[in-house]
C-alpha cells in the first residue's frame, strides 16, 4: 500500500484531482490517502497558504498529487505554497517531458524532456525595494548546479537519450550562469558516452519554435526552465495536457503545470489530461510501470477518439473525459 498525500488547491486544483482520484480507483494499486490544505483559501481559512500540518503529511508521503494553487501578488505575508514546498522537501529536479499528441494542435516528432532547477535561482524570494526602484537576488549554488546536471545525465541513460542540450545566459550572466556551464563541463566528464552542447536561452526559445525535434533533454536553471516549459507545452496542446514531476532524492510530487483557472471553477469544462499525465509518472515513480504505461495509452486513445475537452478541439465535459479513460484503462488492461 502507498501512503498518497493530495492537496486540491485552489481554482480547478479541486476538480481535476478529484476526477484523478476516480481514476486512481480504478487502477489496482492500494493507497492510503490523506487530504490536506494549501493555497489562497487556505490563506484566507488559515492565515498561512501552507499549514505545518500540510508539510508534515508530505513529509511522510510516498508521494504527493498537487492540484493548483492561486498565488496573488501584494498581499503581505503571502507567498507561493508550490515554491516553498518544493524548498523544504528538498525537491530539486523538475522534469517536464513532451510528446507528440495525436491531435491536429500538436507538432509531430516531439520527444524531450525539460529537466529544471527547482530550489534556487530568483525564485527564492529575496527582493527588496530601494531608493531608485527594486532589487532580486539570483542564487546559483555549485551544490544545485552539480545534482541537477547529474540528474540529467542519470535520466538520459534510463530513458536511453542521447544528447543533453544546456541552456544558460552565461554572455549575460556570466558569473551565475558561468558557474551552471562549468559544473556541466565537469559533470560531463563522468558520462563521455552522452553528447552533451550549450544554447543560449533566447537561442533555445526560438530553436523550440523553430525545429523543436532537435532536442532530447534541456537542463537549465529555475527560471529559464519555468519560462521555456510553458513554451514547449504550446507545442503539444497547452497547459491542459502538460505535466511535471518535482523529484528529490526520497519525495516526490506530481502536477498539471496549468494554474487555478478560477474562471473555470466548476463548469465541468476543463481539461483533466495534465492530472491523469502527472498520475503516470507517479506509477512510474511508485515502481508500477506497467499500469503507468497501461494508463498513458488508455490517455492515447481517448485523445484518438477525440474524447477530449474544448482546448483540444473537442466537445467533451471534464467528468465524460475521465470515464472514456477509465473505461479505455480497464480495456487495455484487462487484455494485457
Amino acid at each position: 500500500m502507498y501512503y498518497l498525500c493530495v492537496i486540491k488547491g485552489d481554482g480547478i486544483g479541486p476538480e481535476v484531482i478529484s476526477q484523478s482520484l476516480l481514476l486512481l480507483e480504478e487502477i489496482d494499486c492500494k493507497f492510503n490517502i490523506t487530504e490536506v490544505l494549501a493555497g489562497y483559501q487556505c490563506y484566507l481559512d488559515h492565515g498561512t497558504p501552507l499549514p505545518d500540518e500540510t508539510v508534515k503529511k508530505s513529509k511522510q508521503a510516498d508521494a504527493i498529487l498537487f492540484g493548483a494553487v492561486t498565488t496573488p501578488p501584494n498581499i503581505e505575508n503571502y507567498f507561493s505554497p508550490i515554491v516553498r514546498l518544493r524548498k523544504l522537501l528538498d525537491l530539486y529536479a523538475n522534469v517536464r517531458p513532451f510528446f507528440s499528441l495525436p491531435i491536429s494542435v500538436s507538432r509531430k516528432n516531439i520527444n524531450f524532456v525539460i529537466v529544471r532547477e527547482n530550489t534556487e535561482d530568483l525564485y527564492i524570494g529575496r527582493e527588496k525595494l530601494t531608493k531608485i526602484g527594486a532589487e532580486a537576488v539570483r542564487i546559483i549554488t555549485r551544490k544545485a548546479c552539480e545534482r541537477i546536471i547529474r540528474f540529467a545525465f542519470e535520466l538520459s541513460i534510463k530513458q536511453k537519450r542521447k544528447k543533453i542540450t544546456v541552456v544558460h545566459k552565461a554572455n549575460i550572466l556570466r558569473l551565475t550562469d558561468g558557474l551552471f556551464i562549468k559544473v556541466a563541463e565537469e559533470v560531463h566528464r563522468i558520462y563521455p558516452k552522452i553528447e552533451m552542447d550549450y544554447m543560449l536561452v533566447d537561442s533555445c526559445t526560438l530553436n523550440l519554435v523553430r525545429k523543436p525535434e532537435i532536442f532530447d533533454v534541456i537542463v537549465t536553471t529555475n527560471m529559464f526552465g519555468d519560462i521555456l516549459s510553458d513554451e514547449a507545452a504550446g507545442l503539444v496542446g497547452g497547459l491542459g495536457i502538460a505535466a511535471s514531476a518535482n523529484l528529490g532524492n526520497h519525495r516526490a510530487l506530481f502536477e498539471p503545470v496549468h494554474g487555478s483557472a478560477p474562471k473555470y471553477q466548476g463548469k465541468n469544462t476543463v481539461n483533466p489530461l495534465a492530472t491523469f499525465f502527472s498520475v503516470c509518472f507517479m506509477l512510474d515513480y511508485l515502481g508500477e510501470a506497467e499500469k503507468s504505461r497501461v494508463l498513458k495509452e488508455a490517455i492515447f486513445d481517448v485523445i484518438k477518439k477525440r474524447t477530449v475537452t474544448a482546448d483540444l478541439g473537442g466537445q467533451a465535459k471534464t467528468s465524460e473525459v475521465t470515464k472514456a479513460v477509465i473505461k479505455s484503462y480497464r480495456n487495455i488492461y484487462d487484455h494485457h
